[in-house]
């Protein structure tokens, strides 16, 4: 089966060849925009060439039905030059946007498979400029360089093979222009320059990533009077780009003035030659201005040639960069063939688990056991870095497993497809992104299909809905970018409605207490644990208080578990939680946020 654009059986092939192949499902378009650039280059050099012998034949006051056919000549050919002209790019401009709807796609896709264990090799920023310009940079790869390169190989072998049946040595002259002007001028300025191109599109990346960090930190920055080494920064980053692209232009300018040059003195030297073959008998005096003006003609020609080598440069550099993301490698790999989903309930089961995350020295968990029958609450706690967040990250199946096996409803789960077991398992995360729309909209989120009362159903669970009623606009009401309009609480309460919507079997709830002070994160994971009742619950936490409704406590430490058992069991003996809860009520308490605090 042949691989698809993109897949495993494209890699190690050079970035522009990858692109390239994106364009196989649109060849047919391409080959008629091709024919189309060619016609009306073509076109071009014939309207000129015509026009030259209509005039020249003209001073000598022929009968006017001698000259009909070559007015009728340049008549059609002033047609058809802007007809092709216009077919070829409505036709190239159709493939090319296909080609990078399909080329944003597989970006996209890659993106997924990778996120989240993968995203941290990249910055949001960076992440952003190759997902937009960089893709979008792979669009001259067709319109200014494969098309119009091959439509001007075409035109330029015919403009040469014209002069050459009227006057060989014309046609030699030609052909060097042509070769000097679209190949050796190109290639000199591509040397000249590539040091400055080569900065170019990660200069843009990282313009793109300061930015974002700027925007996004502003608030923090001007609060603690950074902002201007922050902007300093950003300067200096489009000074330097500025500088990049400067560079690059200089050269190119040059050399696009340098190829209009060879194009003139083929024109002269292929002028001189047919004025002595004028002289000698060989070439009749009208074909002369044909001669002489031919290469002129040719010049839009040697322009689309010379500006290729240059385009593929800049498409170069940044097709390497949108295919480093289509070759980053997969944290989870999607088994062939898929087992189906097992029926319910869905018993989750954990034997020697050992996990490592991409370019990590050393395992994050090693040799976990645990169980979570149908309707069971565990609680996992640990110091920061203890292996908790790895260890949801697995039960998601977005990290592989280095060690052991992870099993729900007794099969494996990476014989599962990572979208079944995310259907069974769900996360509500301390972070949960909340989206600037209404209360409502985030939370049909979770089954656009669920109806009205459904969604009451919901908050109701989430311990929200007396707030809901209370707003001025219900569940219309808009709850600000970022959730800035509601506090942390109900933020974290439209997450959990979220999720209980979705009615999983199986419920993550990670470091839900994040963020807030002691009293109100241990009274939102006590409202949580009652929400999620009769749900197969997996609580990932620092805090200890109100785990006395959880039916199991795993201690975790350095990745591996140090201690297991209830609440009440764990703090009679002297052991790691016993001083984690020693630890907690020696912290003096924080003051407690107002209900109806915000965040903007």
């Amino acid at each position: 089966m042949r691989a698809k654009p993109g897949g495993a059986g494209e890699r190690g092939r050079a970035p522009v060849r990858r692109i390239t192949a994106f364009g196989r499902p649109v060849g047919g378009r391409l080959a008629l925009a091709v024919a189309c650039g060619a016609v009306a280059l073509a076109a071009a050099v014939g309207l000129l060439a015509t026009s030259a012998w209509l005039i020249a034949r003209a001073a000598q006051h022929p009968p006017i039905l001698y000259l009909a056919v070559a007015i009728a000549g340049v008549r059609a050919l002033s047609l058809t030059r802007a007809a092709a002209r216009y077919a070829e790019r409505l036709v190239s401009h159709d493939a090319a946007f296909r080609i990078l709807g399909r080329l944003r796609v597989a970006v996209w896709t890659r993106l997924e498979r990778i996120a989240p264990a993968g995203l941290p090799a990249y910055r949001s920023g960076d992440l952003l400029a190759r997902f937009v310009a960089d893709v979008d940079a792979q669009q001259d790869l067709f319109l200014r360089v494969l098309a119009p390169y091959a439509a001007g190989t075409l035109v330029g072998a015919g403009a040469v093979a014209l002069l050459w049946s009227l006057l060989p040595a014309a046609g030699v002259a030609l052909l060097v222009g042509l070769v000097l002007g679209a190949l050796v001028v190109p290639w000199l300025a591509a040397q000249r320059s590539g040091r400055a191109e080569h900065r170019v599109a990660p200069l843009r990346g990282e313009m793109t990533a300061a930015t974002t960090e700027l925007l996004h930190a502003m608030p923090d920055l001007l609060a603690c009077d950074a902002a201007r080494a922050r902007l300093d920064r950003v300067a200096e980053l489009d000074r330097a780009l500025s500088r990049a692209r400067g560079a690059t232009a200089r050269v190119h300018g040059l050399a696009a003035g340098l190829g209009t040059l060879t194009t003139g003195l083929a024109g002269c030297v292929a002028l001189a030659a047919g004025v002595t073959a004028v002289r000698s008998g060989v070439l009749d005096g009208v074909a002369l201005a044909v001669v002489g003006l031919t290469p002129l003609a040719v010049s839009e020609v040697v322009s689309l040639l010379a500006q290729a080598p240059r385009d593929l440069t800049d498409v170069r550099r940044s097709a390497a960069r949108v295919v480093d993301v289509l070759d980053r490698p997969e944290p989870v790999r999607e088994p062939a063939v898929p087992a189906p989903l097992p029926d319910p309930p869905y018993p989750l089961r954990l034997d020697g688990l050992g996990a490592r995350w991409p370019g990590a020295a050393v395992p994050a968990l090693s040799g976990v056991d645990l169980e979570l029958a149908p309707g069971r609450r565990v609680a996992v706690v640990g110091p920061s870095g203890a292996g908790k967040s790895t260890l949801v990250a697995v039960l998601l199946r977005f990290l592989d497993p280095c060690a052991g096996r992870v099993r729900l409803g007794g099969v494996d789960a990476t014989e599962l497809a990572a979208d079944d077991v995310r259907r069974v398992v769900r996360l509500c995360a301390q972070d949960a992104h909340v989206f600037d729309t209404s209360v409502g909209e985030n939370v049909l989120l979770a089954r656009r299909c669920a109806s009205p009362d459904e969604v009451r159903a919901a908050f109701a669970g989430a311990r929200l809905l007396d707030w809901v009623d209370g707003l001025p606009d219900g569940l219309e009401t808009p709850v600000g970018e970022h959730g800035c309009r509601v506090s942390g609480g109900q933020r974290q309460r439209i997450a959990l409605a979220r999720v209980l919507l979705a009615d999983p079997p199986v419920l993550l709830l990670d470091e839900p207490a994040e963020h807030l002070d002691p009293a109100t994160g241990d009274a939102l994971t006590t409202e949580l644990l009652t929400a999620a009742a009769g749900r197969t619950t997996l609580l990932v936490t620092h805090r200890l208080a109100a785990l006395e409704a959880v039916d199991e406590i795993v201690v975790l430490d350095a990745g591996r578990v140090v201690e297991r058992g209830t609440h009440a069991g764990l703090l009679a003996s002297d052991g790691a939680y016993r001083r984690m809860w020693d630890l907690e009520r020696a912290a003096p308490p924080l003051p407690a946020p107002s209900v109806g605090e915000t965040r903007c």
